[in-house]
């Protein structure tokens, strides 16, 4: 029987990888996925990103005219650490973007959509993977995305933010929104 190993690293699979997991599952996300994302989506001018980790994301917002909000556990040197977005009890009245630690993507999805107020968005920016799973399709029962966004060509995310490092992604990866309230069929659309 052939060894699934590579297979499995190749798909970005934590038990399977070569490397061991950053801590706090820090992989940045490349600000162009950002760009093509609000390319094609409108969001309002308040933005929380609660996992901003060296700032991928919230410098793209904040660069197109958003107001926001960066947050994150630990302190990466852009905004102050110690805010941990799963224990938080804040809502907050605006939409949500953000690349969470994939090891906890489904806390971090459902948790996003509570804090959030109706007609507001979360998009997250997730492995196309996030779809399979009999807990996420529980999850999908209860609140539909309103449309995934794939990446027609490879989008990265790097290890430490460091991209000069990690040039090339071996995963396919998705912008999930969803619009809270929102309960109709989801749309997969293709954004670059």
């Amino acid at each position: 029987m052939r060894d699934k190993a590579p297979t499995f690293a190749t798909m970005g699979a934590s038990s399977h990888a070569e490397n061991p997991r950053n801590e706090n599952d820090f992989y940045a996300t490349e600000p162009r996925a950002v760009e093509l994302l609000l390319g094609v989506e409108t969001f309002s001018d308040h933005i929380l990103e609660p996992c901003a980790g060296a700032g991928h994301i919230s410098k793209v917002l904040e660069k197109n005219g958003f107001c926001v909000e960066s947050r994150d556990l630990v302190d990466r040197g852009f905004c102050d650490g110690g805010f941990d977005f799963l224990a938080s009890t804040e809502r907050f009245d605006g939409d949500i973007i953000s690349n969470p630690p994939y090891k906890q993507a489904l806390q971090f999805c459902k948790k996003a959509i509570e804090t959030i107020t109706d007609g507001h968005k979360v998009a997250m920016f997730l492995k196309l993977l996030f779809l399979e799973g009999k807990e996420r399709k529980k999850f999908f029962a209860l609140y539909p995305p309103r449309t995934v966004y794939v990446s027609s060509s490879r989008l990265n995310t790097a290890r430490n933010g460091e991209f000069e490092k990690y040039p090339s992604s071996s995963v396919c990866y998705a912008w999930f929104v969803w619009e809270k309230g929102y309960n109709g069929d989801t749309v997969i659309r293709w954004i670059n």
